[in-house]
């Protein structure tokens, strides 16, 4: 075979340190558009990106070429260096170690979609 298909979707979750509300209303939206930029670089594709104040879920399309915990420290790390960038009054803004990740089955995407669509 000469050429390589796959279809690798994954519902990763992680939260703010401590728990905190730190996502505020006003960052949400900016936030995870800027989560789903830097899923777009890996070469990715965000499906979808919502959450709570104090955790996010995403449903990623990852390229098998990379690793899904490189791509979730890339998505921690920038995402915080970003918010800290752009939002200085939220110092005390970061992710807590460690995430949550399920493969997700083609059959169930618009289930898991729904499911966090309706996170609020």
């Amino acid at each position: 075979m000469t050429h390589t298909f796959t279809h690798l979707v994954t519902h990763v979750i992680f939260a703010t340190k401590e728990r905190a509300p730190l996502i505020s209303p006003d960052m949400k939206d900016d936030l995870h558009a800027y989560m789903g930029g830097i899923v777009r670089e890996m070469g990715g594709k965000a499906i979808i990106i919502n959450g709570m104040p104090d955790h996010v879920h995403l449903l990623l399309h990852l390229q098998p070429t990379v690793a899904l915990a490189e791509a979730v420290r890339e998505i921690k790390a920038n995402s915080s260096r970003w918010v800290h960038k752009r939002w200085p009054q939220s110092s005390k803004f970061g992710w807590q170690r460690g995430y949550g990740a399920f493969s997700v089955s083609r059959t169930i995407i618009s289930d898991v979609e729904k499911y966090i669509v309706n996170q609020e």
